[in-house]
């Protein structure tokens, strides 16, 4: 009974240590998701709770042995977090601070990916490549950007900062930064010069093609009234 308890005694102290050591390592992160999830409560639900969290840290550590070259324990942590999160963030992709996956499930960030800081990603996002070329080949994605639920943005293209990609948007094309991008492929909507206001609303987002639709849809009404006067 008293090994038991020993032993569980120990088990809580690690516990502690470990979110003691989250919750000084990853202050920025979990700030981050307290200020863009309206759902979060508490530190300590996002250390305990949130699978974008247990994902960087397991990123984190896969990325440091990583560097040191090896690469198969790098991996095989990097799969285990996977499995346990439903993110995949391949070890040699390079992220900044601040970084937060809303939700997370199927995000998917490839290997020479760059991430800068503040960087919201929401679920079904893929940071993808487009062929079998070496090198860079994965997208390099700039400060404050926000991607939208289920984006994919493919190849060894540059997502300025400040962007937002809206949901479903397919980017295969650099994007300059404060821009705005919708559609499949994506088109850009919005490139005012100023940093576009954070509010996250990532789904209502003007489309182009429908705006000039509308243009047309007016004159042509206009000429019509025209014609019966």
């Amino acid at each position: 009974m008293i090994t038991l308890l020993r032993i569980l005694s120990v088990l809580l102290f690690l516990f502690s240590l470990k979110i003691i050591l989250v919750a000084v390592f990853f202050y920025k992160e979990i700030k981050s998701a307290q200020q863009k999830d309206p759902a979060a409560k508490s530190f300590l639900e996002i250390i305990l709770l949130y699978q974008g969290l247990h994902a960087l840290v397991g990123y984190r550590i896969a990325h440091f042995l990583y560097k040191l070259h090896l690469f198969f324990l790098a991996r095989l942590i990097s799969q285990v977090s996977r499995f346990t999160t439903g993110i995949e963030i391949h070890p040699g992709a390079k992220i900044g601070k601040g970084f937060f996956i809303d939700h997370g499930m199927g995000v998917v960030i490839g290997e020479t990916s760059i991430i800068g800081d503040n960087v919201l990603l929401y679920q079904g996002v893929t940071l993808g490549g487009t062929g079998l070329e070496k090198g860079k080949r994965h997208p390099t994605i700039g400060n404050n950007v926000v991607i939208g639920t289920g984006a994919k943005i493919l190849g060894n293209i540059t997502v300025g900062d400040n962007s937002y990609i809206g949901a479903n948007a397919v980017v295969i094309k650099d994007v300059p930064p404060n821009s705005t991008v919708v559609g499949v492929p994506g088109r850009i909507t919005k490139q005012d010069g100023k940093k576009i206001d954070v509010s996250l609303d990532h789904i209502h987002t003007l489309d182009p093609i429908m705006q000039n639709i509308e243009e047309l849809q007016k004159r042509i009404e206009k000429l019509e009234d025209k014609g019966k006067s």
